[in-house]
């Protein structure tokens, strides 16, 4: 495959590194000197184009790649409060979009555990749930867009939990209908989540650590490749259907 990298950081040269291990070429390197130019890719001459920037770029560099009709994957996080206008906007457009708050394959095998686990887990009711992150000091978004992910499965599967609270949590306890989010920003941590359910007996947990970046790395080459031809949009999850 031919591959573009808009956002020539710590994880696009990583993403660089994993692509061409798997035998792909990368026909571009876009950062802030040269990123405009990523909206004269075409379908004849790249494949997928990999976008690993910054919440506050990341709308704006997906509305400039719309008109080349290039699959688009992105690992970017923080820009989703537009998530359902922008899915709209993605599938009026007919190109193929490919988001996830995280790439990490072990950390979307833990999603499908944590969607079973939370619809489990009403008929314990006795059982509270909370959800701690930690992550480096460099990190522009809290919580996590993988602890948001984590804490909405959860919502969606444990009918007792309605809403999140983190910051709130400073000026008073949560409700019982709110999931509790905790977060860590401290040295280089690459990246920890934790989902758990703990009552008066006994604790349940299931967790994630990376000890370094290779496999968000190497979660974003697999979309990439599972996005080849692809029109529509998905989630990186989705390729651990069935």
């Amino acid at each position: 495959m031919k591959i573009a990298l808009l956002g020539y950081g710590r994880m696009g040269k990583a993403v660089e590194k994993e692509a061409v291990a798997r035998g792909h070429e990368i026909v571009f390197h876009g950062d802030l000197e040269n990123a405009h130019q990523a909206s004269m890719l075409r379908p004849e001459t790249c494949d997928c184009i990999i976008e690993f920037t910054r919440p506050e770029s990341a709308m704006a560099n997906f509305r400039s790649l719309l008109p080349t009709g290039v699959p688009i994957v992105t690992g970017t996080t923080g820009w989703d409060n537009d998530f359902e206008a922008w899915k709209a906007e993605v599938l009026a457009s007919g190109i193929g979009f490919m988001y996830s708050s995280n790439f990490s394959p072990g950390v979307n095998i833990m999603f499908k555990l944590n969607q079973r686990l939370a619809k489990m887990m009403n008929a314990h009711p006795e059982f509270d749930c909370f959800v701690e992150e930690s992550h480096h000091r460099h990190k522009k978004d809290a919580p996590s867009g993988t602890a948001l992910s984590l804490a909405n499965q959860v919502l969606d599967g444990l009918d007792r939990k309605e809403t999140t609270v983190s910051a709130a949590l400073q000026q008073r306890p949560p409700h019982e209908n709110e999931l509790s989010i905790a977060y860590t920003r401290a040295g280089e941590i690459i990246g920890k989540h934790n989902v758990n359910y703990i009552s008066d007996i006994e604790q349940i947990s299931i967790s994630h650590e990376a000890f370094n970046r290779r496999g968000f790395a190497l979660g974003a080459v697999l979309g990439a490749e599972w996005m080849h031809g692809k029109q529509g949009f998905y989630q990186f999850s989705d390729i651990f259907e069935g």
